[in-house]
């Protein structure tokens, strides 16, 4: 069974894999698919979002002769990464009193 996701835990699984370290766009896909399947198409336009709400910086760094774009978390992203953890603890905890009781 599949579940939908919703941008806002789109926008924390993106927002936790670039705090963990500086990294580019296709590595992003890569660990995304780790937990769910996601296109280039979807993913691309949570990272500019992301830019567009101050939660991510990039710069270009050159990489076996060609330029790969890096994503890098900001205080604002990581202050936005603090706030859905504590959601979706929140969100979790009350799914699992529904399903296991308590």
């Amino acid at each position: 069974m599949s579940f939908p996701i919703s941008s806002s835990l789109l926008d924390a699984i993106v927002l936790a894999i670039v705090a963990r370290e500086d990294t580019y766009g296709y590595r992003i896909t890569q660990d995304v698919r780790q937990v769910m399947e996601v296109s280039d198409s979807t993913l691309y336009p949570v990272l500019r979002r992301l830019l567009k709400d101050g939660c991510l910086v990039t710069h270009d760094q050159a990489v076996d002769g060609r330029m790969r774009r890096y994503y890098h978390i900001t205080p604002a992203g990581r202050i936005r990464l603090r706030k859905a953890l504590g959601d979706w603890t929140a969100y979790r905890d009350s799914i699992e009193k529904v399903l296991f009781g308590g």
